[in-house]
């Protein structure tokens, strides 16, 4: 370590036809034998401290380390007496105290936890995949966190299964604790055990449920741990509030301080406007020494930041890493967030990320050292190997290791095609290589292998690549960007506006006005249009510039597959349940913007 980072170091091995295998040097230490033994350390060695904490009437309150164990006993001796051999838990319920409790008791008795996207529940007017979801996974317990904002969607589902409901008020008198009964269960739990199913639709299809092992989780957090050895010596204080019900949240942020002994806030704001008001205030109220978000939840802090010292200097003031993870970090925020870290405290900040999926648990890659370019996803983590295939022009990278997951739930036709011939995770990402010559420096994420698409002259455009240079040039307007083009003669982009940023550029109009009055403003065209043009520029060819830019008025919809409740949007499907305004894009159409 040098300064608290890590030096970047890789064992490479190439083959003859092309394909690189990748190592990390350090190996993987020994892994805990299941999630409840951090729980069980942490009750006698820290009893009173801080473990989990929500917001309740404008005050911080949850539970100790010590009270945390108590009432996981409770609850899974509940759970042992009333569904023990139904089948899964299946939660309905946004980030909460009794959540994260009722998960850590069916896992500490060897039952799996399915927790559901809040999304699917609550964004959703079909609840199609809510449904499929209950449907596959034949539920003994269902919990709703909050009875009336689940309401409808647990009468939707309600003759879908044959398991418990329960809520909140179910867990008012629970039995006491059979501490007999429920070491027996825990004792009986291995590395192979089920741990949760955890939900991804991929590009097309209904929700596949991914199983996630205990030692999905332990090797996880191991590696984790190796990679930021900080963690022994100060325990996690964090504020975070991405979803449970997706491995970043659920697993790597809540693993984490789980693990390491540190306290979770759980954020009630969403990197959303006006939904980003409370997170600015929980960040105001709590110094974190670590930060976890996703791009666009980096771009909101980033603006918050720069418009407000007192903010700026109370959330670096204990700050030893912000990574963000999900999809690739526009430059423009990866420059701003390490001149505010620079501006704002005098020691390091570490500003990183990683890479992985729902099926690697999700650490498979990680950056642990101070990269000099943005985008840098590192190294194999700590007994993670990576394979890198010559794959039509691109690296296709696969996986392989404790942390990759065993199967799809109930699905043995999509298990069968999960890996190759040599047993590694065929995930569908590309790589690339910092520097060629320096394989130690670390990969850059390339895009989805299935995302890339050809124009007319059959050049290949990559989308990874492009949608990140093409969202910083027409920054603020672009909050993210839908790449078209294929068999067209030139790129074109379908434009969801930061809505925010574009009525700033025109005070001119009432705070009311119409979205499509906004967008459709000389302020924002313009701005647009300098974008492409600088995009034009900078490129050198037709697959590296869009020409055309389309606005978009209509969020990205749960319903449709376009985007998940953490913000990351499906290239595929957007096109897909969009043709007529890609017909638009490459039409006359007066609401095109061109260069």
């Amino acid at each position: 370590m040098t300064n608290g980072l890590a030096r970047p170091a890789v064992d490479v091995y190439r083959r003859p036809d092309g394909t690189i295998l990748l190592s990390s040097p350090e190996p993987l230490g020994a892994c805990d034998r299941a999630v409840g033994e951090w729980l069980e350390h942490w009750a006698r060695a820290a009893p009173d401290r801080a473990f989990l904490q929500e917001r309740v009437e404008g005050v911080w309150r949850g539970t100790t380390y010590a009270e945390a164990r108590e009432r996981v006993h409770r609850l899974a001796t509940w759970l042992l007496q009333n569904a023990a051999a139904s089948g899964p838990v299946a939660i309905l319920s946004d980030n909460s105290v009794e959540q994260g409790l009722l998960t850590l008791a069916a896992m500490h008795v060897g039952i799996p936890v399915a927790p559901v996207s809040p999304a699917y529940s609550t964004q959703s007017k079909d609840f199609a995949k809510l449904k499929a979801i209950i449907s596959l996974i034949e539920p003994g317990v269902v919990y709703a966190g909050d009875a009336t904002r689940y309401g409808p969607a647990f009468a939707a589902i309600r003759d879908l299964h044959r398991g418990i409901e329960a809520s909140p008020a179910s867990f008012d008198s629970l039995p006491q604790a059979d501490d007999l009964a429920v070491d027996a269960r825990f004792r009986a739990i291995g590395p192979d055990t089920i741990a949760k199913l955890l939900f991804t639709s991929g590009s097309t299809g209904e929700p596949k449920g991914v199983i996630n092992t205990q030692g999905m989780l332990c090797s996880n957090q191991q590696a984790r741990l190796q990679h930021w050895p900080l963690l022994i010596h100060e325990p996690p204080i964090i504020v975070d509030w991405l979803p449970w019900s997706h491995t970043f949240g659920g697993n790597h942020n809540f693993g984490l301080v789980l693990r390491n002994g540190g306290t979770l806030y759980i954020d009630g704001g969403r990197p959303v406007q006006p939904l980003f008001a409370p997170t600015v205030a929980n960040l105001r109220d709590v110094a974190s020494t670590i930060h976890f978000n996703v791009p666009r939840g980096v771009d909101l802090l980033v603006a918050a930041l720069e418009t407000d010292a007192e903010l700026k200097q109370r959330f670096f003031s204990r700050m030893s890493i912000v990574f963000c993870a999900a999809a690739a970090l526009p430059p423009h925020l990866w420059t701003a967030l390490r001149r505010l870290a620079k501006d704002a405290r005098s020691e390091p900040v570490l500003i990183t990320s990683g890479w992985g999926s729902t099926e690697t648990a999700p650490l498979a890659t990680d950056c642990p050292w101070q990269a000099e370019l943005p985008g840098v996803i590192g190294q194999p983590a700590a007994g993670t190997e990576l394979k890198l295939v010559p794959n039509g022009g691109k690296l296709e990278v696969r996986v392989r290791g404790p942390n990759v997951t065993p199967g799809y739930w109930k699905r043995p036709d999509l298990t069968a095609k999960l890996w190759d011939e040599e047993g590694f995770y065929r995930i569908g990402d590309a790589v690339r290589f910092t520097d060629p010559e320096r394989p130690e420096l670390g990969l850059l994420f390339d895009g989805r292998v299935a995302e890339d698409f050809k124009l007319d002259t059959g050049t290949w455009v990559n989308v990874g690549v492009l949608r990140v240079k093409a969202i910083a040039a027409l920054a603020p307007v672009a909050q993210d960007i839908v790449l078209a083009g294929h068999d067209r003669s030139e790129v074109g982009f379908l434009v969801f506006p930061n809505v925010a940023a574009c009525r700033a550029l025109v005070p001119s109009l009432n705070s009311d006005a119409p979205l499509s009055e906004v967008l459709g403003s000389g302020p924002v065209r313009a701005r647009v249009r300098e974008g492409l043009a600088r995009l034009r520029d900078e490129s050198s060819g037709s697959s590296g510039h869009g020409n055309r830019a389309l606005l978009l008025v209509d969020p990205p919809s749960i319903d449709r597959g376009e985007i998940t409740d953490k913000g990351y949007l499906n290239q595929r499907a957007v096109l897909a349940s969009r043709e007529d305004l890609v017909r638009e894009l490459y039409g006359d159409s007066v609401g095109v913007i061109r260069i």
